[in-house]
Order: structure tokens, then sequence, then C-alpha cells
């Protein structure tokens, strides 16, 4: 028992020690807000900065993305700078994010012109390696959403190991695996659920049916959660591909029960039954396919059944990005920020900070870079709003 005792304390010790190297080996780390923006982004940023200075390393902020990183002569209009307590003192109540963002700086598609003039993609990973060593950074905050943490991994995984990475999760879609909330996702449903009580008021007024299309891409939680809140009477979902007749029915339903007007709540990525989501153009090197059109193509279908009918679209768009964060996505990024240092001084690399059961934990990226998380269609929030009348087409 003694022996057992004493290897414990030994196994014990072997680890405080591993870790005690760790932290003296930090010095510097950069951090970068990858992707879109969307509320919270300064407020996780603010947190990295805090905890990382009260434990003596210098920070570095990376401007728009990766772009800092692929040419260390960038700027628009900064280029990367130092970061501290002062700097981020009072922006966590900002939107946005003070060092910019990019969803075109994927370095092993990076988007360029050839000789003849033809936008193509090219691997610029080895030049991000070189300037993280440039730059002496010791370790790097990903704020990002999936795809920001796939290529953060690979890009660990070509350097061997050289460029060592943590990551916070960021997207007002909620798409990401590995977390049960993103930081972000709740003040743009609060803005959601804000335009549905606004456009409630002119659809009743005029006996009109309205669509209010929001983000979300492939995944229907901003339109679920910012339609219900909205009290929107039809919520179309990528994941509950509609039926025409039953919208419309739906529709005559309600007016037939003394409610001419209806507010629908439609996700960019739903499709009809048999159809296909409405994209704006072929995907551009360098970008992902861009989704447009989901409204538009609902009110096609239902003027086909009824040319008749009035039926109107407001597309939310980039204002579900903009504004102050709420008092949850502020707390919640700030939480996501200082977990981020915890993970660098344990030597946790290749993790991501993750909300799960209340407690924010450490969650390793190849959990989170396969697959997405949607919307289950026989999940409780659906249930609940069949359960209050809501229809989702289906």
């Amino acid at each position: 028992l003694v022996f057992i005792i004493l290897g414990i304390r030994g196994i014990f010790y072997e680890i405080k020690s591993w870790r005690a190297r760790i932290m003296a080996d930090i010095k510097k780390i950069g951090v970068m807000t990858c992707g879109g923006d969307c509320p919270g982004l300064n407020a996780v940023m603010r947190g990295v900065v805090c905890a990382a200075e009260s434990s003596g390393w210098e920070i570095v902020g990376i401007e728009d993305s990766m772009c800092g990183l692929i040419d260390l002569n960038y700027r628009s209009p900064f280029g990367n700078m130092r970061l501290d307590t002062d700097r981020v003192d009072d922006i966590m109540r900002q939107g946005g994010t003070i060092l910019g963002c990019s969803n075109r700086s994927d370095p092993f598609r990076y988007a360029t012109v050839d000789k003849d003039g033809n936008k193509i993609e090219i691997d610029v990973a080895d030049k991000v390696i070189e300037n993280y060593q440039a730059l002496a950074l010791d370790a790097l905050v990903v704020i990002g959403g999936d795809g920001s943490m796939r290529i953060a991994h690979k890009l660990a995984e070509r350097s061997k190991g050289a460029i060592r990475v943590v990551g916070c999760p960021k997207t007002i879609d909620n798409d990401l695996i590995g977390t049960d909330i993103t930081f972000g996702f709740d003040s743009a449903v609060q803005t959601i659920a804000e335009a549905c009580d606004k456009i409630q008021d002119t659809a009743r007024s005029h006996d009109r049916i309205i669509v209010v299309e929001t983000m979300g891409r492939d995944a229907g939680w901003l339109a679920l959660h910012g339609g219900l809140a909205g009290n929107a009477s039809v919520i179309l979902l990528p994941e509950i591909p509609y039926s025409i007749e039953s919208v419309r029915n739906h529709i005559e339903g309600r007016k037939a029960r003394g409610y001419p007007f209806t507010v629908i709540a439609i996700a960019e990525g739903a499709k009809p039954k048999g159809g296909e989501a409405s994209l704006l153009e072929e995907k551009r090197a360098g970008e992902m396919r861009r989704y447009a059109g989901a409204g538009n193509q609902l009110v096609q279908l239902l003027k086909a059944l009824d040319p008749e009918i009035d039926v109107r679209v407001s597309v939310l768009g980039y204002i579900q990005r903009g504004g102050s964060p709420t008092a949850s996505d502020r707390v919640l990024g700030t939480m996501f920020g200082v977990h981020a240092v915890d993970m660098i001084k344990q030597g946790k690399f290749n993790h991501l900070s993750g909300f799960k059961n209340n407690q924010v934990v450490s969650v390793p990226f190849d959990e989170v870079t396969h697959g997405q998380k949607v919307v289950d269609p026989t999940s409780q929030v659906v249930i609940t709003a069949k359960a209050v009348g809501v229809c989702f087409g289906d």
C-alpha cells in the first residue's frame, strides 16, 4: 500500500512538474476572430487578454482571421496589434470585433489570381506556420465556428505540433458539435424575436402574410428559437423539408379562425419536399456557398397555389450578426476566453472551450470538426412549438 501511495504521489508530481514547464514555456500568445462576426467576440477576447496578462504573457491580436498570419504586412486598416487590459477594458459591450474577421482566409484554400487572371485556390499553410514562428508565438487562441476549428486542427497537424492551438466556439448558428450552446446565438435569437414582434404588428394591420428569413445555413436553430420566441405561426427549417400545401392549409385555417394574417419564420437553408435549398450563386474560389432566396422561393410556391395571396418577405440578413451582445453572451464569452487560457496553462492544446451541463469544459478538436449540430425534428423544442400550434410544414 505504501508503494502504491508513493507511486500515485510520483505521478501527480510529474503532472504538476509538466504543467509548470508548459507555463514557463509560454511568453507570448496570439488571438484571432475567425469566420463571420457575431455578438460576444470582444467579450471572449477580453477574457483571453485579462487572464493571459495576469499570467505575465504578451498577447498579439491577429487581424482579420488568418490574414494577419498569411501576410505579416497585411493592414485593413491596423494590422496585427499588441493587446493588453487597457486596450480591452471597455470592449465587452461592443458588437463586432476590434480585430476584424474574414471567412475568406482559409490558408489551405486561399483565393488568389493566376497569371491568366483566373481566380484559383492555393495552399499557403506553410507560410502561416513560418509567420507564427516569426512572431515568436507560443500558442494561438482561435475564436471561430466549425470551419475555423477544422482549419486550426489541420494547421496544428501540418506544423507537427509547432503551432499550439486552443479554440472558443463562435457562431450565431449554434451548429457546433461538442457544446450545448455557442456565444452569439442568444443575441441573434433576441434580434430575430424582436423583428418578429414588430412584423406581427404590421402583418395584423394589413391582414397580410409576412415571411421572415433568418440566417443559419444548414441548421435551423435561429429560425426555431427566434420564431418560437417571436410568436411565428409557421417555422420552416432545413431539417424538416416542408410541404407547400401544408403551409397553405395552415394559413387558411388561421383565416377561418379569425386570424387573417400570418408570420412565417424561415431558415435560409430551408427547402420544400423534393426540392433544393435556394443558393445565391455557384460557390466561388476561397468562399463558402452562399444561401439566399428561401423566403422568395416560398412566396413563389404559395403564389403558384393562389395567385391572389398577399404575401411579403423580410430578409433580416446581417442585423442578426450586429449589435451589443446580450448579458448571457457577455458572460458565456468571458468564461470561454478565460478557459482558453486555462487550457494553454494545462497543455490542453487542440481542444475547444465547450459548454455542457452548465459547465465550461475542454472538448477535443476531433469531436467538433466532424459533422454539424442540427435540429432534431423530434426534440423537445420542436415538440413544444407544435404543442402551441406552430406549423413546420411537415
